[in-house]
């Protein structure tokens, strides 16, 4: 009697939990509606509150899970621990793509259904042509430049007495927002003005007039302006790429090195022979993310130069349709253009990432 007794115990206790959980909870909305007048208060408790009830909420769902049958015990365990997060990113992620989509089909409004127009006018309006010309100038030259110089600087100041000090230096940037990057680098660009009796401010101006020169307009001049705007992503992203390289290069065995000197191997020949072949998945990796970066970028551009002047980008480009022309359907077109574009390379970065992890 007293082993039929414990069962029901559990049970009843689990009940008795879960209702001081919902208890709690409701307690919880209810209290908030109540302190609405003191702002700081309501947040101290809100913090409080949540961050209990998330606890106790879990600690309850996995007291159930643990109650179940063996044979889905396990599964109920995941479900509870997995499960919150996984059904976030279903309602963060999946949800809102599938409603692009849906919205791709359909005019302005969203309301009129016109079928592959939107993505028509993605692949053959000059404008959006200009756009894919430029992300392309970005994902070739931008990101190179930032895997070549990760490299160079990797290797160059491996031995420096003053590598933290340099790397440091480098890696500095990446604590700047993009945002703020943009705006800093729109002074370095700075022009004033022909006709104007005003001492240049811009710091790439100031340094070509006083060796003689004329100042320019760097970011009005066509095509050669988006190089301008790449430099200010190769300066942020170049530290990034020397972190994650200059690790890899570490974790070579140095047996390997002093091997290859001992047979009369010279420094390039090591490099280009040993070093990188060592490194090659890291250099995927980093090539990979950055090349997703150059993809999606869209800070600097809409900082400095707004998309004018022939250095619009297809995220840019889905801006102004969605926010300052309101045409819902040709933003979303647009968003599922540059999702297709990037899946590829999202998907060839996890294989590389899954078979390291098999040859390991």
């Amino acid at each position: 009697m007293v082993q039929t007794d414990k069962p029901v115990l559990r049970v009843l206790g689990l009940l008795a939990l879960v209702a001081i959980t919902v208890a709690i909870l409701a307690g919880g909305f209810i209290i908030l509606q109540t302190m609405q007048g003191s702002k700081i208060l309501m947040t101290l408790f809100a913090v409080v509150w949540g961050l209990g009830s998330v606890a106790l909420l879990f600690f309850v769902m996995n007291s159930v899970a643990q109650t179940m049958p063996r044979k889905i015990r396990s599964v109920a365990v995941a479900v509870v621990f997995a499960g919150p997060a996984v059904a976030l990113l279903f309602w963060a992620l999946v949800l809102p793509t599938l409603r692009t989509l849906f919205l791709s089909f359909f005019d302005a409004t969203g309301k009129k259904f016109i079928f592959i127009d939107n993505y028509r006018f993605a692949f053959s309006d000059p404008i959006m042509l200009e756009a894919f010309k430029n992300n392309l100038l970005w994902m070739v030259f931008g990101t190179s430049t930032c895997v070549i110089l990760g490299i160079m600087i990797s290797v160059l100041v491996d031995k420096s007495k003053f590598e933290k000090f340099i790397k440091a230096l480098i890696f500095m940037p990446m604590a700047i927002s993009f945002v703020g990057a943009g705006v800093i680098w729109k002074f370095m660009y700075a022009y004033k003005g022909e006709g104007i009796n005003i001492t240049e401010i811009g710091l790439l101006n100031a340094i070509v007039v006083a060796l003689g020169g004329e100042a320019q307009a760097w970011l009005l001049v066509p095509f050669w302006n988006n190089f301008f705007l790449i430099a200010i992503m190769v300066w942020l992203q170049t530290g990034y790429a020397m972190v994650i390289i200059s690790s890899a290069i570490k974790s070579i065995p140095e047996a390997i090195m002093e091997a290859a000197r001992v047979d009369g191997a010279e420094d390039i020949t090591i490099f280009f022979r040993i070093t990188i072949p060592s490194i090659m998945p890291t250099i995927i990796t980093v090539t990979t993310t950055i090349l997703i970066f150059s993809l999606k970028l869209f800070d600097i551009v809409r900082v400095m130069t707004g998309g004018n002047y022939g250095t619009n980008v297809i995220a840019n480009e889905f801006y102004l349709r969605q926010f300052t022309y309101g045409n819902s359907g040709q933003a979303s077109a647009i968003a599922i253009v540059l999702l297709v574009v990037i899946t590829p390379v999202l998907v060839y970065n996890l294989r590389e990432f899954r078979s390291r992890r098999t040859l390991k």
